[in-house]
């Protein structure tokens, strides 16, 4: 699957083949053309929300936007720039979901992270829980993305996440390249003041680690060491699924910071066809699109 956020993208003209097939009701045609671009509307929605019930459910509200919509795309645009625009404003304009009412600003996930109290691991015990400590880093790390704006937070999952180029993501989200790259750059730099001033994994001074706060979170049933929620062997992590030779930051520490997005976790392969199942077979949905 290409990353259809990168410049280079060279999915355009099955793009374009298989609107055209499916405006003229072919629903194989219709299926193939969104499962295509369904992981990537999951996981922008996955890292918006941080729930996945919830991007799931974003996920087939604007499933349902574009395939009802499918008949008024008229080729002035490429498809993925008006696909992933009406996705961007879909997400932007949705309802409030839980988990950013309550991780609201950086303030608020500061002190959430101070009430946890700490409990130090020794080095055997970190390497024997190293994957419920990474989850909880996981955790973390999407909860400060929840700390931005909806605007800023979307702008930093294309443009720091997915690598998108400017342009694509100036068009997706329609305003100016300079617009894009300084929303882009001020969400950068948001996170990373947070991260240098309260991350040890970033800043070597602060005393906050995940392996401290790991037993309270399982305690707390925060954490299901059983069933992980972000790490999870079956998962592949941006940086190797969206572009494997991502260019690096130059600056020591914030390179550091960017590495540590680059590895939270893509959804590849779920078994949420049903999503699109549901909408195909719809009656409505079937006489609107004529589809066969």
């Amino acid at each position: 699957m290409e990353n259809p956020f990168l410049k280079e993208y060279k999915g355009d003209i099955t793009d374009i083949q298989l609107v055209n097939e499916a405006k003229s009701g072919n629903k194989k045609s219709l299926e193939k053309l969104i499962l295509k671009h369904q992981p990537y509307i999951y996981n922008v929605a996955w890292k918006m929300v941080r729930n996945p019930t919830d991007a799931e459910d974003l996920t087939q509200e604007v499933n349902i936007k574009v395939i009802t919509k499918l008949a008024q795309f008229e080729g002035k645009s490429s498809f993925r720039t008006w696909l992933y625009r009406i996705v961007a404003n879909h997400f932007l304009m949705s309802k409030r979901r839980p988990f950013e009412k309550v991780l609201d600003s950086f303030d608020t996930i500061a002190k959430a992270l101070d009430d946890v109290p700490d409990t130090p691991l020794t080095e055997l015990e970190q390497q024997e829980k190293k994957e419920v400590i990474r989850e909880m880093n996981y955790m973390c790390m999407s909860g400060m993305l929840l700390c931005l704006t909806r605007e800023q937070r979307l702008t930093f999952i294309l443009g720091e996440m997915f690598n998108a180029d400017h342009v694509i993501g100036s068009e997706i989200l329609g305003i100016s390249k300079d617009s894009f790259r300084k929303r882009l750059s001020r969400a950068r730099k948001d996170i990373f003041n947070f991260m240098n001033e309260k991350c040890g994994l970033v800043n070597k001074n602060n005393p906050c680690r995940c392996h401290k706060k790991v037993t309270y979170a399982i305690k707390g049933k925060a954490i299901d060491s059983k069933n992980l929620l972000y790490n999870r062997s079956e998962y592949q992590n941006f940086r190797t699924f969206i572009r494997p030779k991502a260019d690096k930051m130059l600056d020591y520490v914030e390179e550091k910071y960017h590495e540590l997005y680059q590895k939270l976790p893509f959804k590849k392969d779920f078994d949420k066809k049903s999503i699109l199942e549901d909408i195909v077979n719809d009656d409505h949905i079937k006489h609107l699109m004529n589809l066969n």
